[in-house]
């Protein structure tokens, strides 16, 4: 007689530790197959053949897979859509549940309720659980009734609803007996999945605390580390959020705050679903973009003659990266100077960041276009000079990424950001004109 199994399905938390999913799978009284499928609904839309983020999952996955055969157990790597993957997998086992943890995206919520009812009307029952935030959904919402649309007043409601209980670990290792026991199964390769090798440059999953702990003095200065580089671990869940927010409590509430925006733009996303193809503020709709081509590609390639903006897009084009001051600047010289519509960044940032991530992607490009939930007013227009006589006064940054600057190569400046200025200003009143 087959054994009856329960399935654990990585998705956005690819770690063995604290993992609220595959806690409550341990526990379900069934041996426990862990899976991972490589979407090829997800692949189709990569743009290119080398892509950091895949490599970082793959070599995840393959770290993994190492501790779980170590364990007697075994990853099962798939390829292919999910509902084709689980088709096989009912095929070879007899599966009493899934488990897996929450996504909220758009299309994860689509792609979880296909399976979930394919799942259903086998039998099987799946259960899933939150993860990926402190407070998700309807957790952090207005005493009367309604989600927040500002941060301010969202950030205060998350900082006081925060406490111990929210983040206490999982303690998924004292359950690893409950993982199914089996000979170690192939992770395929990068060009079995039809890719090529990237390499990422991800710092380890561990939060360095001194630079933590000075976050608020460091975070905006470009030309040194100043950062926690845990958002590519974030998105991918192979860092706990629960972990890093009790350590951010400790440390650094500039830091802490940082992860109630991200999930600020979460709860933007699940509220207002409208946001990933319009303006939060659906006037704004109505600007008339210039979108000219040929500047969208000086600006891509960095080399619009404003330096701290071409050394921000460099290190994106050539790293993964980008400084999160720096990608202020880009993304308000973009919208604001050359009048070019923020989806347009958007993308080329969903294309190019290791840690991108859709709501806070789509958040921050609003933000900086004035069309976001921020209180601020559209007539923010962030001058390039001044952001690097503040922000890279010593101008190492610049000489990093840009180091001809100062030579007769370096070109002239595509627009002057006074006049810029004016006429970001101009069309941006006329086109909210137009809806009143």
């Amino acid at each position: 007689m087959q054994q009856s199994i329960s399935v654990f399905w990585f998705r956005r938390d690819l770690r063995l530790t604290d993992n609220a999913g595959l806690y409550h799978a341990l526990k379900s009284g069934n041996p426990v197959l862990p899976l991972f499928i490589f979407d090829t609904q997800i692949l189709s839309l990569l743009p290119d053949r080398k892509d950091k983020r895949l490599q970082f999952i793959h070599d995840t996955l393959v770290d993994m897979q190492s501790s779980l055969v170590a364990m007697g157990s075994s990853m099962h790597v798939m390829h292919g859509t999910p509902a084709d993957c689980f088709k096989q997998l009912m095929v070879a086992h007899k599966i009493s549940a899934v488990f897996t943890n929450h996504d909220y995206e758009p299309y994860a919520q689509q792609r979880d309720g296909q399976v979930a009812a394919m799942l259903r009307e086998k039998g099987i029952a799946m259960h899933t659980f939150k993860d990926q935030v402190v407070f998700e959904r309807d957790e952090v919402m207005k005493d009367a009734g309604g989600p927040y649309t500002v941060f301010t007043p969202y950030g205060r409601k998350w900082r006081e609803k925060l406490n111990d209980f929210y983040l206490k670990p999982y303690p998924v290792e004292k359950y690893y007996d409950k993982l199914l026991q089996q000979a170690p199964l192939p992770v395929p390769s990068l060009e079995q999945l039809g890719f090529e090798n990237a390499p990422h440059g991800a710092l380890p999953p561990v939060l360095n605390e001194q630079i933590a702990a000075g976050y608020d003095k460091t975070r905006d200065i470009p030309a040194i580390v100043g950062t926690t580089r845990l958002g590519v671990h974030l998105r991918f869940g192979t860092i706990s959020v629960r972990k890093l927010a009790a350590q951010a409590r400790r440390l650094n509430t500039t830091l802490l705050n940082e992860l109630a925006w991200r999930e600020f733009f979460m709860s933007i996303l699940w509220h207002f679903p409208h946001v990933v193809n319009g303006a939060f503020k659906k006037e704004y709709d109505n600007i008339v973009w210039r979108n000219n081509e040929r500047e969208f590609a000086l600006w891509c390639t960095g080399q619009t003659g404003y330096p701290i903006v071409d050394a921000g897009m460099r290190e994106l084009n050539e790293t993964g990266f980008m400084h999160n001051r720096v990608r202020m600047i880009v993304a308000s010289f973009l919208t604001k100077d050359l009048l070019i519509d923020w989806r347009w960044g958007e993308a080329y940032f969903a294309a190019k960041l290791l840690d991108y991530d859709l709501s806070a992607n789509n958040g921050n490009w609003q933000w900086a276009a004035g069309c976001g939930c921020d209180a601020a007013p559209y007539f923010r227009v962030f001058n390039p000079t001044l952001q690097t006589q503040k922000f890279d006064p010593g101008l190492s940054y610049i000489r990093q990424w840009v180091p001809e600057y100062t030579q007769l190569t370096y070109p002239k400046p595509m627009v002057a950001h006074d006049e810029a200025r004016i006429r970001c200003l101009k069309v941006y009143k006329e086109g909210l004109a137009a809806v009143r």
